[in-house]
């Protein structure tokens, strides 16, 4: 059998496996890279190449980024302020949220810029009484269009601009993509503020993402109302001067317990153990317990008595850049069991400060308990402990604290240092002062070398899926176009088209492309696309640079189900949407890109 006949059965058997879903889309991938193999059609070195190539750990890198952003807080604080300007009015809503998605995309990636904001975006709708069906599919589609604002939009911009060199011409520039990126978005929004209202269900959402950016409110509301919480001015005679946190536990003190320490108007963390943290001259403390015991601490420890603290004064101590906050609940067989605990107390290891103890929903009070399964906990501690420890078995942790962190303390720990390591891989990218597989590499180097990720945050960064993807479906593109099964499927492309020339082609491989990106990831539609769309734009003796815009174009269209995406995926619950409703806006958004794809690409990267 010949190699180009073995090359289509592969192909056949890939998208039909891709539309079928019941097998993980990643052994589907490796699975025909070990079929062409086996029937001689690759070495096994050109099997393997696909996960060492360069576009590959491109890709990778610039999922370590994106994690940087958005486990800082720096996506959540864009997200707030953009809302927070936004007002009440729906098109203006509208207006800003598909911008900032838009702009979050070209940054960070499609998935990780609704993932950020959907929270936010079906939140504000709520509280505004509007339906969250009329804001959050736009906000999906604008994040589509907002991949084509830079390279760094989608895996599949990286994909096309190495193509563009292995045809033998240059890269396509970091912001070459927004030449048609911007009249996208613009139609996008157009197409949503006009036809939206009519064309999007007025549903209520089935399931709503868990809002966590009033976080440290709601749990003030649940284990610290029960109390009175003061502010207290450390004083130049206070007994408590030069103690660490660890030695607060008063025992002439009962009553009371100290929730935090702060120098000035600062909340303060040492390190990684808040135990640690010594009492100064002028610091505050903020305590909890019932008024005659607070009145007492002030008298007996030079503690000057300050207003009750406000709500949000608590809650910012509470959650803050240096330190947060974990719910726990004691877990079955736990060795936390029988253990006796106090608000107030440090624990052993120096990490965590008891703020309260809970059983069945009541406060057990200030007084040393014994915790049985099912207690809950309240814990105070630095984020890199929360983060270390309560990955545990001894504990349920409710509400994860890196989720926390994200939505709740905008612009977080790390936050400046994720913004200048962007800033300054997009200076490289721009300027092309070193490839870009070399830019993306020293970014995602420098997000673990500053401490802004660890390790295992930047493992978890990553998505697989898409690597192994994209690695495993790059053999198959190179059997395509070694065994000339591209060539025959291009020189029937180009048969069709006949006589109508290279507009015709490009209106060819748009229908090509957009048809299986509804039904198959566009990075595995860019992939087995690329190589046709070249061997046809050599058939017609065009410049390949216009083709293969317009694939992209055409791979970013995936608007008419919910399968074409995790994007789309993503707000299908939020949204109360059904499968049958992201055709009616996604047809017009879809012709609109076929427009820009057909007409508008060929006006600045001529054939």
């Amino acid at each position: 059998m010949a190699d180009s006949t073995i090359s289509f059965l592969v192909l056949g058997a890939v998208v039909v496996l891709f539309v079928w879903n019941r097998i993980p889309v990643e052994l589907v991938a490796i699975g025909a890279g070990l079929a062409l193999y086996a029937t001689g059609v690759l070495e096994l070195d050109q099997v393997l190449a696909g996960y060492g190539d360069a576009t590959v750990v491109l890709i990778a890198s610039l999922f370590v980024v994106s994690e940087g952003l958005d486990a800082t807080g720096v996506t959540t604080w864009a997200g707030q302020e953009m809302i927070a300007r936004a007002g009440t009015d729906r098109s203006r809503l509208l207006v800003y949220v598909m911008l900032l998605v838009a702009v979050l995309t070209a940054l960070v990636s499609v998935n990780g810029a609704v993932a950020a904001l959907l929270p936010m975006v079906v939140v504000v709708a709520v509280r505004l009484g509007r339906s969250p069906s009329q804001l959050v599919m736009p906000l999906a589609f604008a994040a589509h269009a907002g991949s084509m604002l830079a390279l760094t939009g989608t895996p599949v911009n990286v994909i096309v601009s190495d193509a563009a060199v292995d045809a033998g011409g240059s890269r396509f520039g970091y912001l070459s993509f927004a030449l048609v990126g911007i009249p996208l978005l613009v139609g996008v929004i157009a197409i949503a503020v006009v036809l939206g209202p009519r064309l999007l269900p007025e549903r209520h959402a089935r399931v709503i993402p868990p809002d966590l950016s009033a976080h440290a409110r709601t749990l003030v509301r649940q284990y610290l109302d029960a109390e009175s919480v003061a502010r207290m001015l450390v004083g130049e005679g206070s007994t408590l001067v030069g103690r660490r946190q660890a030695e607060l536990a008063l025992a002439d003190h009962p009553r009371v317990a100290i929730v935090g320490i702060a120098h000035g108007s600062d909340p303060v963390v040492e390190g990684d153990a808040i135990g640690q943290v010594q009492v100064e001259v002028g610091d505050f403390l903020l305590v909890r317990g019932d008024d005659d015991a607070i009145a007492a601490l002030a008298a007996d420890h030079g503690l000057h008595l300050q207003a009750p603290a406000a709500r949000g004064d608590e809650g910012r101590r509470l959650l803050n850049r240096g330190a947060g906050v974990g719910e726990v609940v004691v877990a079955p067989r736990s060795e936390l069991i029988g253990q006796s605990v106090f608000p107030g107390m440090v624990t052993d290891s120096g990490d965590f400060v008891v703020l309260a103890v809970q059983r069945r929903g009541d406060d057990l009070g200030p007084d040393p308990v014994t915790l049985a399964a099912g207690d809950t906990l309240l814990l105070q501690g630095t984020w890199a402990a929360l983060d270390r420890t309560l990955d545990s078995r001894e504990v349920l942790v409710v509400d994860r604290p890196d989720l926390v962190r994200r939505q709740a303390v905008p612009m977080g720990p790390g936050a400046r240092r994720a913004a200048a390591v962007l800033a300054a891989m997009v200076v490289l990218l721009i300027t092309g002062a070193v490839p870009t597989v070399v830019a993306g590499l020293l970014a995602a180097g420098a997000m673990v070398l500053l401490r802004v990720l660890t390790v295992d945050q930047a493992y978890r960064g990553i998505s697989w899926t898409t690597v192994v993807l994209v690695g495993g479906m790059i053999p198959l593109s190179t059997a395509i176009t070694q065994s000339g099964a591209a060539d025959t499927l291009a020189n029937g492309l180009v048969d069709l088209v006949g006589d109508h020339g290279p507009y015709a082609l490009l209106l060819g491989l748009f229908v090509l492309t957009a048809v299986l990106g509804q039904l198959i990831s566009n990075m595995a539609t860019a992939l087995i696309v690329i190589p046709i769309a070249l061997s046809a734009a050599a058939e017609l003796a065009v410049s390949p640079r216009p083709v293969l815009m317009s694939v992209t174009v055409a791979a970013a269209a995936s608007f008419l189900t919910p399968v074409a995406t995790p994007a789309n995926l993503m707000v299908m619950d939020p949204g109360g949407y059904r499968f049958g409703d992201y055709w009616k806006l996604g047809l017009p958004m879809l012709l609109w890109f076929g427009v820009v794809s057909v007409l508008l690409v060929p006006q600045i990267w001529s054939f």
